[in-house]
């Protein structure tokens, strides 16, 4: 009995917030359709590259010498298209949290419109290119929308918080597998999914400032709950670890890309470490931040004194805050993201 007490309470609470914050869902939709570029995948293909497999148009096999991309891009291509392929799941889960009505509804669809651009167009790259094997792209891509995504995510506040992460943390690891593939159609194509994500990202940040007025408290406990216990959605991939450590060793999207380009830019434009409005469970949820930044400053150092001892850096120039993105983080048995599968 009290247990459904409580989920009422949760329930009448999340649906109060989302009256509450449609007129600023509505602002920022306006503000997102008239930033929003029109674009066409099929203009950042390079068709002229492209020849016949085998199968029944009896066209060349794929083999990996045909790829001119280094494996560690492959790895990071594969996984941002199977992530981008899930998008299925990822619009039933905001339409059950946002709902399908008023200015939530009408940004619930068109986010997923948007989306859907990003998986069709790198598909095409990858297939013109011959980047991946396209067998072992489509088993990949069958196993993981099989399995589908659930938010796990109790409070609006806690999904306003993670796709606001995960959108920018996208955005970044699209953007530098771009620079990172040495190919220009591909760095053309990845800054324009890219510039999507920036996009995406700023609305929902946008909404988290909104709620964070709202509920200091509640917002920033979410907030901490989300930053520390951060994983993509595309984590269940086939063989996500192992490609995972390969894109962190890269540099393409590591620990030390995670803080700085990712948490420590969220905490600077939410303000959320200098907040003087918390009571006693933000302020302890902001210590848990503080300590969460310091684990991550030390596995940043480990990695790059690693990568040093191994001669290699980063492929591509550190990206600014403003610049224009899908992994999680390898975790340790704390629940801290880590340097190794």
């Amino acid at each position: 009995m009290i247990d459904r007490l409580i989920s009422a309470s949760h329930t009448r609470r999340h649906l109060d917030l989302l009256r509450e914050l449609e007129p600023a869902v509505a602002v920022h939709l306006d503000r997102h359709l008239e930033a929003a570029p029109e674009w066409f995948p099929h203009q950042y293909i390079p068709w002229s590259k492209a020849r016949d497999f085998d199968g029944p148009l009896d066209g060349e096999p794929w083999q990996p010498g045909q790829s001119p991309l280094a494996p560690a891009v492959r790895d990071a291509l594969l996984v941002n298209l199977l992530t981008e392929d899930n998008l299925p799941s990822y619009h039933h889960e905001l339409a059950a949290c946002f709902g399908r009505d008023t200015a939530w509804g009408t940004w619930v669809h068109r986010w997923t419109a948007e989306e859907g651009r990003h998986s069709d167009a790198l598909r095409g790259y990858l297939h013109a290119v011959r980047a991946v094997d396209p067998v072992e792209l489509e088993r990949g891509r069958i196993a993981h929308v099989s399995r589908g995504f659930t938010s796990t995510h109790p409070t609006l506040a806690h999904g306003l918080a993670y796709v606001t992460v995960q959108e920018l943390a996208t955005r970044e690891a699209h953007r530098n597998t771009g620079h990172a593939c040495a190919d220009p159609h591909g760095t053309r194509l990845m800054s324009r999914i890219a510039a999507d994500e920036n996009l995406h990202m700023v609305f929902y940040r946008a909404l988290c400032a909104d709620l964070a007025d709202l509920d200091p408290d509640g917002f920033v406990e979410a907030f901490a709950d989300v930053v520390c216990g951060f994983q993509m959605p595309g984590h269940g991939i086939p063989g996500f670890q192992g490609r995972a450590v390969r894109i962190a060793t890269a540099g393409i999207y590591d620990i030390a890309i995670h803080r700085d380009h990712v948490v420590l830019p969220l905490l600077r434009t939410l303000r959320i470490m200098e907040r003087t409005d918390l009571g006693s469970m933000g302020e302890q949820a902001r210590e848990r931040l503080g300590r969460y930044l310091e684990v991550l400053e030390d596995k940043g150092r480990r990695l790059a004194e690693l990568r040093s001892r191994m001669g290699q850096r980063r492929p591509h120039p550190a990206p600014s805050e403003v610049d224009m993105p899908a992994f999680p983080l390898p975790r340790d048995g704390s629940g801290t993201p880590g340097l190794s599968a």
